[in-house]
C-alpha cells in the first residue's frame, strides 16, 4: 500500500492522464446513456401527442435513484436518459475525487484538505436533503 502513495510509481503526467481520461468516459457514457434511452422513448411514445393544458410535474421514479434503476431493469426511456444525466453530474464530482488521490502524491496536505472540503460540501449538498 505504501509503494501505491509513492512518488516514483506515479508520476504527475499519469495523474493528469488518468483523470483526463476519467472525464472522457464520463462524457461518453452519459451520452450514450442518453441516446440508448432517447432511442428507446422515441420507440416506445414518438407518436403519442403531449397534453399542454396541465403541468404534471416530475413522474414518480425519475427523483430517486432506486427509481432511476428500477426503471433502467424495466428498460424505459426517460430512467435511462436521467441515468445519464446522473452520470453526467457524477463525472466532475468522481474528478474532485481523483484529485484528492493527486495531492496525496504530492504530498500537498493543504489541497488535500481543502479538496475533501469541497468533496464533503457536494456531496452533502446532494444527499443532505435524504435525512430529512
Amino acid at each position: 500500500m505504501k509503494q501505491l502513495f509513492s512518488k516514483n510509481y506515479w508520476a504527475d503526467k499519469d495523474i493528469q492522464l488518468m483523470i483526463g481520461k476519467q472525464l472522457r468516459l464520463g462524457v461518453i457514457m452519459s451520452s450514450t446513456l442518453v441516446l440508448i434511452g432517447g432511442i428507446i422513448y422515441l420507440y416506445r411514445h414518438g407518436a403519442e401527442m403531449p397534453s399542454y393544458r396541465e403541468f404534471t410535474g416530475v413522474r414518480a421514479g425519475l427523483d430517486s435513484f432506486a427509481g432511476i434503476i428500477h426503471g433502467v431493469r424495466g428498460i424505459h426511456g426517460m430512467e435511462i436518459i436521467q441515468l445519464g444525466v446522473v452520470c453526467l453530474i457524477a463525472t466532475p464530482i468522481l474528478r474532485v475525487a481523483l484529485s484528492v488521490f493527486a495531492f496525496l502524491l504530492e504530498k500537498d496536505y493543504l489541497y488535500v484538505v481543502l479538496t475533501l472540503i469541497v468533496l464533503g460540501v457536494i456531496l452533502f449538498s446532494m444527499l443532505g436533503d435524504l435525512a430529512g
